[in-house]
């Protein structure tokens, strides 16, 4: 029996137009998005400059990679549950994490856009700064490191992403290049999971501490600890506070996952396929043992390429889990199913449960940075 692991991909993964093949003609789709730029102060202003061909705020601008990934990612989450999906365990990459902790019960959506936007505000008040993709293991990059140049991100074994300030980042850029390293930029103007970002993390502390949490009803992996999100760090607010500081630990938190239990199917919900390029290299998937599901292209297309991406993976997510998905419908009063899989039952799905992390690393990845019995759950 499959089970399945949703992955909301984060900064970086923002690109113009991302998934508006899908606005206006997947209704529960829509429906989902309104109502969380609804939840937002400026949601009209965000929505003109995702489709706009010339936005008048840069979609790299924190202001708006920020909240229309959390948008996005918790609508695709949120559509991916209508037709059927029940989540086995979510694991969500920087604010994909927050979007994460949304569709997972812990914080409410109106709640939840509140702290995404009240982290926008703190952060669009930061020193600019900037994030490198490195074809290297962290440790092999320790050399390179400086007080204001940290490791904001291991996302495979041979993919790391570093963070600091524009300067120095450029200047370890150009010594890594001048040893033989492959490095990318990623798009953004903001130093994210690094020291810089101090003081967002201590301003942010009470706010989280003033919002009601829920422990988790479906399982989330945290990508700060790579460990299972308890109920007493779903209570912790320095936990959350500090998501801006921490670096992101995906290859750990994925590879806890990915061997715990075999017949894990990983579904990309969010733009590109960037988390799916990382999991397709993981040994359990390239063994068999797994799958990997992407519900969006891997690069803009079009919306005709949006809209076969999605349906293409409805019809693979049908026949992994042996019963045919079915839209259980919109919010109330909203659209009505429609689309190729409108009509069909409803597939389930094992309830929540923990396991421990398992021992991380000891896989091969790819080093390209272009393609940037039943357990219980974990």
């Amino acid at each position: 029996m499959t089970v399945t692991m949703v992955m909301f991909p984060g900064q970086g993964s923002q690109h113009p137009r991302m998934a508006w093949g899908l606005y206006g003609s997947e209704p529960r789709f829509t429906a989902a998005l309104d109502e969380v730029l609804a939840a937002f102060d400026d949601g009209d202003a965000m929505r003109r400059d995702w489709l706009s061909d010339d936005p008048r705020v840069p979609l790299d601008h924190v202001t708006r990679s920020q909240p229309l990934l959390f948008a996005l990612d918790y609508a695709l989450g949120r559509t991916l549950m209508d037709y059927g999906v029940r989540p086995w365990v979510m694991l969500g990459h920087s604010i994909g994490e927050m979007a994460a902790s949304v569709l997972g019960g812990v914080f409410t959506l109106r709640d939840g856009a509140r702290l995404v936007q009240e982290r926008i505000r703190l952060l669009a008040e930061a020193p600019p700064g900037g994030m490198l993709a490195v074809s290297a293991s962290a440790a092999s990059l320790e050399e390179a490191l400086t007080d204001e140049v940290v490791v904001a991100a291991v996302n495979a074994p041979r993919q790391t992403i570093l963070a600091g300030p524009s300067g120095p980042l450029a200047e370890v850029a150009e010594r890594l290049r001048r040893d033989g390293f492959v490095c990318a930029p990623v798009p953004a103007m903001t130093a994210f999971h690094s020291p810089m970002l101090a003081g967002v993390a201590s301003a942010a502390v009470d706010g989280f501490a003033a919002t009601p949490v829920r422990a988790p009803r479906i399982p989330l992996r945290s990508c700060y600890t790579a460990a299972p999100l308890t109920r007493e760090t779903a209570a912790d607010p320095d936990y959350w506070a500090g998501h801006p500081v921490r670096p992101v630990l995906f290859w750990p938190a994925l590879d806890a996952v990915l061997s715990a239990r075999d017949d894990v199917v990983c579904v990309e919900a969010g733009p590109g396929q960037g988390l799916s390029t990382i999991a397709r290299r993981h040994r359990a998937v390239r063994a068999g043992r797994g799958e990997v599901v992407a519900l969006l292209p891997a690069r803009a297309g079009g919306p005709e390429a949006d809209r076969a991406a999605f349906d293409a993976a409805l019809e693979r997510l049908s026949a992994l889990s042996s019963t045919a998905l079915s839209a259980t419908g919109p919010t109330a009063g909203g659209p009505t199913a429609t689309g190729p899989t409108a009509g069909r039952s409803t597939a389930g799905g094992p309830g929540p449960g923990d396991l421990a992390a398992g021992d991380a690393g000891g896989d091969e990845a790819d080093r390209d940075l272009d393609d940037h019995r039943p357990a219980p759950a974990p």
